[in-house]
C-alpha cells in the first residue's frame, strides 16, 4: 500500500523531548509465550503506524510526546472520510487472516494456555482481600437489598462512596481483619512453597485482592490490544 500516506496531509508541531526511559514491564513480558503469533492489528493501529512513519520522515531528529501524538492521531482518524479509512481497514482484514492462520498452527508450550499466558496454579493460596474488600463483603448484601436495580458496577461505586466516608477509626476493624488474613496467606504460602522464605511486597496487606484483579484485568486488556 505505497500511497497510503500520500492520501493524508499532516502537520506535526514542535514536540517536547521525552525522557527516553523504557516503559515496558519486563515481568509482564516474562509471563507471555514469546513464540505466540503476533496479535491482530486494527485499522486504527495501522493508521497510527502511518502517522509515526510520516512524522519520522519529516522530523527524523525530533522525539515524540506520546500523549500529544496520540491525541493528534485520534483527532485525524475521526476526521478521515470512509474512503481514506478503507485502506487501513483492508490492511486490518488482511492481518486478521494472517493471525487466524498462524493461530491454527500455534501449539502453546507446557504450562501456557492458548492465549500464550502462563497458567496460574489453582492449588496456590488465594490472595487475601484488602480492608476495602472485607468491607464490601460485609455491606454488599445490604446495598443490593436497598438498591435492587443496581448493576455490579454501580454497586461497587456505591460501596466505594460508603468506604470513602468512613473515618480512620471506623476503617480500623476492617484493616485489622485484612491484616490477619494477610498473615494467614503468608503462612499458607510458606507451606505451599515447601517451607521456603516468602518475601512479602511492601504494602501488600492493603492491596492483595485488588492487585490480583488488576493483574487479570491488565492481561485481558493486553489481549484485546493484541487482537
Amino acid at each position: 500500500m505505497t500511497n497510503r500516506t500520500s492520501r493524508l496531509t499532516w502537520f506535526w508541531g514542535p514536540e517536547p523531548q521525552t525522557s527516553g526511559q523504557p516503559s515496558v514491564q519486563v515481568s509482564r513480558m516474562m509471563r507471555k509465550d514469546v513464540n505466540k503469533p503476533k496479535g491482530k492489528t486494527s485499522a486504527y493501529a495501522f493508521f497510527v503506524q502511518t502517522c509515526r512513519e510520516e512524522h519520522r520522515k519529516k522530523n527524523p531528529e525530533q522525539s515524540v510526546n506520546f500523549a500529544e501524538f496520540s491525541k493528534k492521531c485520534s483527532e485525524r482518524w475521526k476526521a478521515l472520510s470512509p474512503t481514506d479509512k478503507k485502506c487501513f481497514e483492508d490492511m486490518a482484514k488482511a492481518d486478521k487472516v494472517r493471525y487466524n492462520r498462524e493461530m491454527r498452527d500455534y501449539v502453546p508450550p507446557k504450562g501456557f494456555g492458548k492465549r500464550g499466558r502462563k497458567r496460574k496454579d489453582p492449588n496456590a493460596p488465594k490472595r487475601p482481600p484488602s480492608a476495602f474488600f472485607v468491607f464490601c463483603s460485609e455491606y454488599r448484601p445490604s446495598v443490593k437489598q436497598q438498591y435492587p436495580g443496581l448493576s455490579i458496577g454501580d454497586c461497587a461505586k456505591k460501596l466505594g462512596e460508603m468506604w470513602s466516608k468512613l473515618s480512620q477509626s471506623e476503617k480500623q476493624p476492617y484493616e485489622e481483619k485484612a491484616q490477619k488474613l494477610r498473615e494467614k496467606y503468608d503462612r499458607d504460602m510458606v507451606a505451599y512453597r515447601g517451607g521456603g522464605t516468602y518475601a512479602r511486597n511492601p504494602g501488600s496487606s492493603a492491596q492483595g485482592a485488588e492487585e490480583e484483579e488488576e493483574e487479570d484485568g491488565e492481561e485481558d486488556e493486553e489481549e484485546e490490544e493484541d487482537e
